[in-house]
């Protein structure tokens, strides 16, 4: 009998599978049943069940690489993730990816989810920020930008070399299709060849000086995705330049306040102490059992883990989406919604905290 979260995947055939760099290839998945395919919004991600070789499963999510235009299939766009030094083991899942599956195999995987999406509602220019195999949401977003929208879109993407960019010529191609985009490649190891046949526009790390001369003043929404040494030097570039932390969405695993040097994305605000979830005129409040702290529940937050990260906590949390259980906590009181339903059923005196939001004045047990 199947458990809870293994009912949820669905079977999809691997349909083509194209090498993008020296350490990247691309899967094109296609359902076996077609009502099986869901929509999504750019810089959403497919969770896949992948075998760990002991007769179980580990759980991986890839984002969607793919355009949402592109109904009935979805593509993942992966880096293989070798052993960093002897001893150290090699990406399990990446490298299943990588070298046992080819085209005809089927994989098992959960619909797209996530927040980490383009937001189409709004007007303001949008600035594309990604490194490495970051540059996955940020392909499908510019994909939708291109050829459903006006809004000035700057695409940025910095990798080691041209050997390991991927989907160069898929980004200049939507580049091409109308006015207002502008891209801008940098290589951390570039070579004189690369600058002279403008492979790439910039050499070294992305600067202050090189974002400075790339956007003039105005009010952007900026999405960033990368590994967190690039996401922290951008996201403090990006804040000391004048942009608002509320305009730049971002992606990656692990706290939020890596991306800060002082390791807080905002300022403690003043605590009281409370034992039980007394109600305020102003709503709800958010109670921690353990160290007693009590806030007033800002309904501006995206959800409780959101929330918590700005008081200065930092609970564990791997996935954002509901789907690792990671930021799992107990639920002493109250009650809650979820905008986002967790891949697991959970009983209710527990709760995750980065997709749900507070229906009731609550108490935690953190």
């Amino acid at each position: 009998m199947l458990d809870a979260t293994a009912s949820r995947f669905r079977p999809f055939e691997v349909v083509s599978k194209v090498r993008e760099s020296t350490t990247i290839t691309s899967f094109r998945l296609t359902p076996l049943e077609r009502h099986h395919w869901q929509s999504f919004e750019p810089g959403q991600f497919l969770t896949i069940r992948v075998p760990d070789g002991k007769g179980g499963h580990v759980l991986r999510n890839y984002t969607v690489s793919s355009s949402p235009r592109e109904e009935g299939t979805y593509r993942i766009t992966v880096k293989r993730e070798a052993a960093p030094a002897q001893g150290v083991p090699e990406g399990l899942s990446s490298c299943w990816l990588h070298d046992e599956i080819e085209p005809g195999a089927v994989v098992e995987i959960d619909p797209p989810r996530g927040a980490f999406k383009l937001d189409s509602r709004s007007s303001r220019p949008v600035v594309l920020l990604s490194g490495g195999v970051g540059l996955t949401p940020t392909v499908s977003m510019l994909n939708i930008l291109a050829r459903e929208s006006d809004r000035p879109v700057w695409f940025i993407h910095a990798c080691d070399s041209a050997a390991v960019h991927a989907l160069r010529e898929e980004v200049e191609n939507l580049a091409a299709l109308r006015s207002g985009i502008t891209i801008h490649f940098c290589y951390r190891f570039a070579e004189g060849a690369d600058l002279e046949a403008a492979r790439c526009h910039s050499a070294g790390f992305l600067t202050r000086a090189t974002l400075q001369s790339l956007l003039p003043l105005d009010d952007y929404d900026i999405y960033m995705c990368g590994p967190p040494p690039f996401m922290q030097a951008l996201f403090g570039i990006l804040t000391g330049i004048g942009v608002r932390k509320e305009r730049i969405a971002y992606e990656f695993f692990g706290p939020a306040s890596l991306l800060s040097e002082s390791g807080q994305t905002t300022a403690r605000p003043t605590t009281t102490t409370a034992a039980q979830p007394a109600v305020d005129a102003d709503g709800p409040r958010i109670v921690l059992k353990k160290s007693g702290h009590s806030f007033a529940w800002d309904a501006t937050s995206e959800s409780l883990l959101a929330f918590l990260e700005a008081q200065g906590i930092e609970p564990e949390f791997s996935c954002r989406a509901g789907v690792c259980r990671t930021c799992e906590q107990g639920l002493v009181s109250g009650e809650v919604d979820y905008f986002e339903d967790p891949l697991d059923d959970l009983p209710p005196d527990r709760v995750l905290l980065c997709c749900s939001r507070p229906r009731s004045s609550i108490v935690l047990d953190l």
